[in-house]
């Protein structure tokens, strides 16, 4: 594979990444281990459940119908 190649295929996987949402967690847990390495970090379960609980609760993100 060459080396453009292989380079659009990084950035695709990146703008994936950051439009689903699943690079959250890798920038929490930086996050988390720069400022007290020795802190228990969430499970991304836990993180996600986190996540989503404060998007619902927070009144401009609308409204869930279900």
């Amino acid at each position: 594979m060459s080396g453009a190649v292989r380079a659009a295929l990084a950035k695709a996987r990146y703008f994936v990444r950051e439009l689903s949402g699943e690079a959250a967690y890798d920038r929490y847990v930086a996050h988390a281990r720069s400022h007290d390495p020795e802190a228990e970090v969430m499970t991304r379960r836990a993180f996600e459940r986190a996540r989503t609980d404060a998007r619902e609760a927070d009144p401009r993100e609308g409204f869930r119908c279900c």
